[in-house]
């Protein structure tokens, strides 16, 4: 499935949990559906149901329906699965539910950033890299942090196509690119 169908399911999604009228909160939304994926993804009698072509859509929506109760899924949750089901799209929920993410990171004027940092940083540094690139962006962000020993010391943000560098090995490109015009 390419990604315009899958940002198509994300986009639909989104509409219908950002509804005033839907009594799910965006966060609990994604989170229901990252669980339905996970327990999909980690009993291959259960992905090998919702995937054949053998099995009925009506078997699989039992299933599901069954899965979705236990699993406490909101009713929203619970629809939206069974439409994936109807179109054969249960394959891709997985790529629907990153797609969802960022929809819903859009709508809600939030950006991801990802900030890699010479050694771990603590609960404090991260909150301060935080509000600076809140501060820069003027928008609420969210961090994922990683360590990559190859930046010697500070740290690079990453914030789509834009990129924050305070590292060192950052500092002396830049450096060696003043000195050497």
């Amino acid at each position: 499935m390419s990604l315009a169908v899958a940002n198509r399911y994300a986009r639909v999604l989104a509409d219908v949990v950002l509804a005033p009228s839907s009594g799910l909160e965006a966060p609990a939304a994604l989170g229901q559906l990252h669980q339905f994926n996970a327990l999909v993804k980690e009993s291959p009698e259960l992905k090998n149901v919702l995937l054949s072509p053998a099995v009925s859509a009506g078997r699989k929506r039992s299933v599901a329906g069954k899965l979705a109760e236990q699993l406490g899924l909101h009713r929203l949750m619970k629809n939206f699965l069974y439409v994936a089901i109807d179109h054969r799209r249960v394959a891709q929920l997985e790529l629907i539910a990153l797609a969802f993410e960022t929809v819903i990171d859009e709508r809600l004027g939030r950006v991801r950033a990802q900030v890699s940092s010479a050694v771990e940083l603590d609960a404090v540094k991260r909150a301060e890299i935080e509000a600076e690139l809140a501060r820069r962006t003027g928008k609420q962000v969210r961090c994922e942090f990683s360590v990559d020993p190859s930046l010697l010391g500070g740290v690079s943000a990453r914030i789509g196509s834009t990129i924050y560098d305070g590292s060192v090995r950052g500092q002396l490109a830049a450096l060696r690119g003043r000195l050497s015009s």
